[in-house]
């Protein structure tokens, strides 16, 4: 599943025409993470550091992709489930859904969802979440910013769609050096953030899109993307 998955994602960033993927699932279970069976020890060290490891490089691509990822989650998100959550770059929840990084219950300490987890919310909220292994709902998911949105159950995949056609509206171009910029600048200090921000809001700036929605919106008229890095000048 892992693997299938972040081929999908792959694909899904060559197709030129893609301006977003939404993660969804069929009932509700959203994803109760990895096969406890396949953690077992009769599966072997070799099996679990390929699991692990290709859980890892499947979450690292979701940042580090120019397209967004869209959580469409109506249901139970645990585990590597909640770590999915909180590695998407938006996230539209149900209001009956419910989040947990349960391990602890069965002896796994949630050690990898955490990583995520404490990237998103307050360390004090994950912290709670991962040593009783309560689960939280989708209220508190938005409250703690675990979540973007809570909507009606019946309305989750039309919100996530229209979110995805905003993103659609836009420049591919703008909106991918936009993503890869907040991801990078979050892990600096704020002075080197801003240096590092301005040369970018410079670089934006030549860009043939920038120009043009620039010109657009000074026009009153809808622009017309390239969707490419092309410079302007």
């Amino acid at each position: 599943m892992i693997e299938a998955l972040h081929k999908e994602l792959k694909d899904a960033e060559s197709i030129k025409e893609a301006r977003a993927v939404i993660i969804a699932a069929e009932g509700r279970v959203y994803s109760s993470g990895h096969d406890i069976n396949e953690l077992k020890s009769s599966e072997g060290v070799e099996k679990h550091k390929r699991l692990f490891n290709s859980c890892a490089a499947m979450l690292s691509h979701i940042q580090t992709m120019s397209l967004p990822v869209i959580a469409e989650v109506n249901g139970i998100a645990a585990a590597a489930g909640c770590q999915l959550v909180a590695t998407c770059d938006i996230v539209i929840a149900g209001k009956t859904s419910k989040f947990s990084v349960p391990g602890a219950k069965v002896g796994v300490f949630c050690s990898t969802p955490g990583i995520p987890l404490a990237r998103c919310i307050p360390r004090k909220v994950a912290l709670d979440m991962l040593l009783t292994a309560d689960y939280i709902d989708a209220d508190k998911a938005l409250q703690v910013g675990l979540v973007s949105r809570v909507v009606d159950d019946n309305l989750v995949h039309q919100e996530a769609v229209s979110v995805a056609k905003k993103i659609a509206s836009l420049s591919r171009s703008i909106v991918s050096l936009g993503k890869n910029f907040f991801y990078t600048q979050v892990e600096l200090a704020i002075n080197d953030a801003y240096r590092m921000g301005s040369r970018v809001m410079v670089d934006t700036l030549r860009l043939v899109d920038s120009q043009e929605g620039i010109d657009a919106f000074v026009n009153k008229r809808k622009p017309n993307w390239t969707n490419t890095n092309k410079k302007a000048h």
